[in-house]
């Protein structure tokens, strides 16, 4: 993946002067332009600029921005950024994704709707995964040569299928409303990870409240102003599963492929602590590249495994969660009513 990205740039530093004649010449000959003229100056134009500008100003609730939104953070981080060589003393370091609220996104209590929440949830997860374990992810997606991953069936041979992220669960608790246009940064990164999942707990942050004196500083606490709890709208928390066809692959496998996770004795997928792995994944270790530079950090693994026994406080809670499903009772005589338009 870091030969497509290196290609991707240079394709785009040799091909775009040169399509701009050719873009020029298209807008040309479909008077293009003529109907810009047209649309900002013939009669009727007032309504058009005015409907524009809404449009404008609300784009990320419009029809298909969700989807624009989430495949912009794939697609930019695994085709065209450079692959990062973060070493794992940076793993719970937070990714920023600055957004606001359109006027589409607000409820009658004219503030944020809850449920808006969950949209920009995507995205600025997308963000952290793709930049954190973009390496990871094309190594399990190369499962076949890089044998990450063996089949439980028959252990000498690689697991077959597609490698695939997929959400469990999302909790979010509600603190301060956000108003409408308000401007808010998302705070996202990794929480903790267990023999299943991988979590992720986001802050939505008022703009700017935040500047931490280096964005690869040793503490973001320094950063912090006095009273900044009161800058928290909201806090969130996300769990990922990672796939190969419909084998659970252990969150360990991904972090330490990607360079993130310091040497363990006897490894990261381990039978301890909630660590066991799934009885039907077996590893091949780190690829090479990602080792080495594993190896350069100043962290060892007991304090990576003290920021992950800390963070998996909170996210135990949240995992026991998924209990609720046997609670489900539709009761002898079945619900009090049902009711239309939802």
């Amino acid at each position: 993946m870091a030969s497509a990205a290196g290609s991707g740039n240079r394709v785009l530093r040799i091909a775009g002067p040169a399509l701009l004649p050719a873009i020029a010449y298209g807008l040309y000959k479909s008077n293009t332009l003529g109907m810009l003229e047209s649309f900002f100056t013939g009669p009727g134009r007032t309504s058009r600029i005015v409907a524009l500008v809404v449009l404008v100003v609300n784009w990320k609730s419009l029809p298909l921005a969700w989807t624009f939104r989430v495949w912009h953070a794939m697609i930019s981080h695994f085709g065209f950024r450079r692959l990062h060589k973060h070493t794992p003393d940076k793993l719970f370091h937070p990714i920023v994704t600055p957004s606001h609220v359109s006027l589409l996104e607000v409820d009658y209590n004219i503030h944020k709707s809850n449920s808006t929440y969950f949209a920009d949830l995507d995205v600025s997860r997308s963000h952290l995964v793709c930049h954190l374990f973009a390496r990871g992810c094309e190594a399990l997606s190369k499962n076949a040569s890089t044998h990450l991953v063996m089949d439980p069936s028959n252990p000498s041979k690689p697991a077959k299928g597609r490698f695939g992220v997929m959400l469990g669960a999302v909790h979010c608790s509600f603190k301060k409303e956000l108003q409408p246009y308000q401007k808010y940064d998302m705070w996202s990164r990794v929480l903790s990870w267990d023999r299943k999942w991988l979590y992720i707990i986001t802050h939505f942050v008022e703009r700017g409240a935040i500047k931490p004196d280096s964005w690869d500083a040793s503490s973001f606490n320094e950063g912090k102003p006095q009273g900044w709890e009161k800058k928290i709208h909201a806090t969130a928390i996300s769990k990922y599963v990672f796939k190969i066809g419909r084998l659970t692959v252990h969150p360990a496998v991904l972090i330490e492929a990607s360079g993130m996770l310091p040497e363990r004795p006897g490894g990261w997928v381990a039978v301890e602590d909630g660590m066991a792995p799934p009885s039907h994944t077996i590893t091949g270790g780190p690829i090479p590249e990602a080792k080495s530079e594993a190896e350069s950090s100043d962290w060892d693994w007991k304090q990576m495994e003290e920021m992950r026994q800390k963070g998996h406080e909170f996210a135990a809670h949240f995992a026991a969660l998924d209990g609720l499903h046997s609670q489900f009772d539709a009761g002898k005589s079945g619900p009090l009513a049902k009711f239309g338009i939802a």
